[in-house]
């Protein structure tokens, strides 16, 4: 399977119109199901999951008719809301248990695990930055609680990889997973995965049911481990040409909205923090997306350093950034991402009691 991430904004947009919300949720958990591809976009801040369903919706579609699909744009947006108010880098609700060990399984680094759908995805991960989120779900069901890992290391070594890497919404899925966010562990037998993943294997360590597999002791396939160590390699920093009079846009990782503030004169700077990038690393691949997505922002310019450093070296004073839980030290005018809700704010424990608070009627008549 290919995929074209195509990072020019005009094509970004066209995508928009090749959603069918209803085929979609009725194939979306099948690896060939009519799935959006929007993702990578979304996490970046190119496109918003607002834009996406108001353009949906300008198509004809009621709510009701399409609420599969509403619900996992609303799920995106939960996990950012959880993030402004936990530290998702922790147990969100209670400890992962059993957890025998703190690194990632080899055969998993690998893609050797002998489940041929798990290993397919994998391999296709490394090869174009992409997952199908039921192989997600696989791929942390099978480390976390099959092999009993710590969900922490495997979730940065995903996130490193995907195109679409968005830590909250990695970090609680994750937790979902094994049981820190949630009241029960996710697991998946070899059956599940034949029918989605289109394989036909029998006679693995989980062609079993699912009172065995919660039994179980780590396999032997799973049991050698080792530790997940990244850098990510960043891009020169350019001389940046600073009009002090004017106002300054910041960008980082996740938000390369072309359209953000694009009537007002500005500087505009992508803000690449190695601090930030040493806490959640990504790839090359992951790199050179949003390299090419910064494109679409006219006249734009890197940076390489802290934002209090970038401040101080160019005097910076009139200073705008859209909110993120990751901005860290941050200063000037925060402005909010574009919420699906506005007005649904703080922790909720459930995304259902977060869906039925949206109560998306009233706002999308």
């Amino acid at each position: 399977m290919e995929f074209n991430f195509e990072t020019d904004y005009t094509a970004i947009v066209d995508k928009l119109d090749t959603i069918d919300p209803v085929v979609y949720a009725k194939t979306r958990n099948y690896v060939h199901g009519a799935v959006t591809y929007l993702s990578p976009y979304i996490s970046r801040g190119v496109i918003s999951t607002r834009q996406v369903l108001e353009h949906v919706l300008s198509k004809g579609y009621k709510l009701w008719q399409i609420e599969p699909f509403v619900k996992e744009l609303c799920w995106r947006d939960y996990f950012q809301r959880v993030a402004q108010v936990k530290d998702i880098n922790t147990a969100i609700k209670q400890d992962q248990t059993p957890v025998s060990n703190y690194g990632i399984s080899s055969p998993i680094y690998t893609a050797s695990t002998g489940i041929e759908g798990i290993d397919t995805a994998i391999k296709l991960l490394y090869e174009s930055g992409y997952m199908h989120n039921h192989c997600r779900m696989y791929t942390a069901s099978l480390a976390c609680n099959v092999a009993q890992l710590h969900w922490l290391q495997p979730a940065k070594w995903m996130y490193y990889h995907l195109l679409d890497g968005d830590w909250a919404s990695n970090a609680c899925s994750w937790q979902w997973v094994c049981g820190a966010n949630s009241g029960k562990k996710y697991y998946a037998n070899q059956e599940n995965i034949n029918k989605f993943t289109n394989t036909t294997q029998a006679t693995t360590f989980l062609d079993t049911i699912y009172q065995e597999l919660e039994r179980m002791t780590v396999p032997a396939e799973l049991q050698e481990t080792q530790h997940f160590d990244a850098a990510t390699p960043l891009p020169q920093s350019d001389v940046l040409q600073v009009n002090d009079e004017l106002p300054t846009f910041i960008y980082n990782y996740y938000n390369l909205d072309p359209i953000w503030q694009k009537d007002e004169s500005g500087n505009r700077i992508l803000l690449l923090e190695p601090s930030f990038f040493a806490a959640y690393p990504v790839s090359d691949k992951c790199i050179d997306f949003m390299m090419a997505l910064s494109k679409n922002i006219p006249n734009i310019q890197v940076y390489i350093g802290s934002f209090s450093s970038l401040v101080d070296a160019y005097h910076l004073k009139n200073i705008y950034y859209k909110e993120h839980p990751l901005n860290v030290g941050y200063a000037g005018t925060e402005e909010a991402r574009d919420w699906i809700s506005t007005s649904v704010t703080g922790y909720y424990p459930s995304f259902f009691a977060y869906w039925n608070k949206l109560n998306l009627k009233k706002i999308y008549k």
